[in-house]
């Protein structure tokens, strides 16, 4: 920037973006003296580096409010687990279904984790049968991220939220982080006349 540059001549672009075009690296300082500036290499690999006239605080300034504004916006996954038992009750069956629904709906993952006791480790068909039916039931709203998988006493498999269904979360969650709206003029008269006693004509 400025000083530090050493290239001899540079491709010179104007603060609105305009091609100045390749001029002497004293000449593109004093232009940048000028008009108030910072003369900013932008390209240093080409040849000639190409360089633009900008006001370099202010330039810092914003990238770091567009990267503020991206890392809240970006949508963090996040992983919840549900265990179930291979001879779960239909009702208990149910209400674990209804989490994992709400979980995908939010935009996060998914761990289910079948807990196998005593003989029913030898029924290992169980497990994928729950899982598969589980994977099949949710289907609109997420997919099977990793295949169930036996881990020792337990079998693993992760739902992740279809894109849509994430987009939907995060305009969920964007909408309920607005602030309200402030009443404006109108608003007190439109309810006035609304909360206004009716007259009812009677014969």
């Amino acid at each position: 920037m400025n000083e530090q540059i050493r290239a001899r001549e540079v491709r010179l672009v104007g603060p609105e973006g305009e091609q100045v075009g390749i001029v002497p690296l004293e000449r593109a300082l004093q232009l940048a003296a000028d008009v108030d500036l910072d003369l900013v290499e932008v390209a240093p690999m080409a040849r000639p580096p190409v360089c633009k006239l900008m006001d370099f605080g202010k330039f810092k300034y914003e990238s770091a409010l567009k990267a503020r504004e991206a890392r809240r916006n970006q949508q963090q996954t996040v992983i919840k687990e549900m265990k179930l038992r291979p001879k779960i009750d239909p009702h208990d069956y149910a209400t674990k279904k209804g989490h994992v629904v709400r979980f995908l709906k939010a935009g996060d993952k998914v761990k289910v984790t079948i807990m196998f006791r005593g003989r029913e480790q030898s029924r290992p068909e169980l497990g994928f049968r729950l899982l598969r039916r589980l994977s099949e039931e949710i289907a609109e709203l997420g997919f099977v991220e990793s295949s169930p998988k036996q881990d020792g006493r337990n079998m693993i498999m992760v739902l992740a939220p279809h894109r849509a269904t994430k987009v939907a979360a995060a305009a969920t969650a964007a909408a309920s982080a607005r602030p309200p709206r402030e009443p404006r003029e109108g608003d007190a008269e439109a309810t006035e006349a609304v909360e206004a006693p009716v007259e009812t004509a009677v014969e």
